[in-house]
């Protein structure tokens, strides 16, 4: 029992005074290059003055940060001049979410987040350090009210064993890396970190660098450009096996738990009862290799969680390892998606032309402009159009009792499940050309990470078929 009031681990106030500086150190480099001609000694008093206000403020912060559970809530207070006090109730807590930075791990602390429905942007509350097990056991507490208190601790440890599970390989994580097209984040990164970088390097030395590599052959500039994107794609696997290092997904009766990373051990937990949807994405580079990620979309919580503001339940696995995975963790949504009905012949015009009309202007105006270069934007051309018709052909939906799959592509091909009652707001409208065709498109609504909405559309379908849709969601016939 935590009814007692507790502190928190001392290194939190290292946590606090870093907090701090990395909030300033734009001021503080702004001032070092202002100082560094004349006046560094005003720098320097001025920065040690700094450093003792921080070091005060984290003291002071860490002593007067307690916290305790008590009569089913979570007391915590704190506030150096003005005493604030918050309490939260077991009943309105969501998820707590444990997890490990570097220094964390190196004192076996743990860093504890929990949400409520009403979080928002950030959490609830966060508790910057406490020790592992103390944390752990405040979790397990903190999630104890709605259930029968009388477990047995035999009884619950053969639970924990029975509990299902998915861990990823090291050979799967590899992949993942391989083809997680970060190559290009990365070099944008690179892009901006050396397009800034280049005001602090001597001219001379820019200057002779630069005159150096002009005097390459092409050969070598070929190699380096080469050793370059090599560099970029290995930073691109490594990041993508820190970040999701030891993934391990468990289903325990009202929740899932999911752990990962390598540097930063983070452990989540997703209700149940908030899974609003769940999702296969196939990026076009793994489609090719049978390679999917399976994501869902969660009600409430933070968007300090979000993966593109969806959780990802697991990063890569293939196409036909899906059906076992979700048998496995969330058996109500296993459904017959490889057999989706289509779009009618009709709505393949659209999506060629919708794909490719931009690009037809830009060849037009190059073809008068440039016509030396026109090869370019035709090639560009025929890359959108076959998009185009991948998306075309792509696209359906299937209906299966309360259950709805749509089926979509930009240039990931997506495929969403959800039940009707997820659903929270349905749209079907066409403009003059769709009445035309006799197609129209609809869109699906429900409620996603921190509150917002998120929307799925499914364009020229035919009307029949949005008619369809457009019965079962409200229970016309149905």
């Amino acid at each position: 029992m935590m009814s007692e009031k507790r502190r928190l681990h001392p290194a939190a106030i290292l946590f606090t005074i870093v907090k701090m500086f990395k909030e300033l150190i734009f001021t503080i480099g702004v001032g070092f290059f202002a100082f560094k001609e004349e006046g560094m000694a005003y720098f320097i008093i001025g920065g040690s003055a700094l450093v003792i206000i921080a070091l005060s403020f984290g003291i002071l912060s860490w002593y007067r940060y307690t916290y305790r559970v008590e009569d089913e809530e979570l007391r915590i207070e704190h506030g150096i001049i003005i005493r604030r006090k918050r309490y939260i109730s077991k009943n309105r807590i969501q998820s707590i979410d444990l997890t490990q930075n570097v220094v964390h791990r190196l004192f076996k602390l743990v860093k504890v987040n929990i949400e409520t429905a009403g979080s928002g942007m950030g959490s609830e509350a966060s508790l910057k350090a406490v020790k592992l097990k103390t944390g752990e056991a405040l979790r397990e507490e903190l999630k104890t009210a709605k259930k029968a208190a009388t477990i047995e601790s035999a009884d619950a440890e053969q639970m924990e064993q029975d509990f299902p599970s998915e861990t990823i390989t090291k050979r799967r994580l590899f992949v993942a890396g391989t083809t997680s097209g970060s190559i290009g984040i990365i070099f944008i990164i690179f892009s901006v970190v050396f397009s800034d970088l280049d005001q602090f390097i001597p001219d001379s030395y820019y200057e002779n660098t630069f005159n150096t590599i002009i005097g390459f052959s092409i050969i070598i500039i070929t190699i380096l450009v080469l050793a370059l994107l090599l560099l970029l794609w290995l930073l691109g696997i490594a990041g993508t096996m820190i970040k999701y290092g030891n993934f391990t997904i468990t289903k325990h009766p009202d929740e899932l738990l999911i752990t990962r990373g390598l540097l930063e051990k983070k452990q989540t937990t997703i209700p149940l009862r908030r899974i609003q949807a769940v999702g296969i994405n196939e990026s076009i580079i793994r489609q090719p290799f049978g390679y999917v990620t399976v994501y869902a979309e969660v009600a409430g919580g933070s968007i300090q969680k979000g993966e593109d503001f969806s959780t990802i339940l697991f990063p890569i696995m293939k196409r036909t390892e899906v059906d076992d995975f979700l048998t496995k963790l969330l058996p109500e949504y296993v459904s017959e998606r490889n057999k989706l009905k289509g779009l009618p012949a009709q709505a393949k015009t659209f999506y060629l032309v919708r794909s490719s009309m931009l690009l037809m202007l830009v060849a037009i105006a190059m073809l008068f402009l440039f016509p030396q270069f026109i090869w370019a934007p035709i090639i560009v051309l025929l890359l959108c159009m076959y998009i185009g018709l991948l998306r075309y052909k792509d696209a359906g939906f299937r209906i299966d009792g309360e259950r709805l799959t749509l089926r979509s592509r930009v240039i990931n091909r997506k495929t969403i499940i959800l039940f009707h009652k997820r659903i929270q707001s349905f749209e079907s409208k066409q403009y003059w050309l769709q009445k035309r065709a006799s197609v129209a498109t609809l869109k699906a609504s429900i409620v996603s990470s921190f509150g917002a909405g998120t929307h799925y559309k499914i364009k020229d379908l035919s009307v029949d078929d949005a008619m369809e849709i457009a019965d079962w969601y409200s229970f016309r016939d149905y």
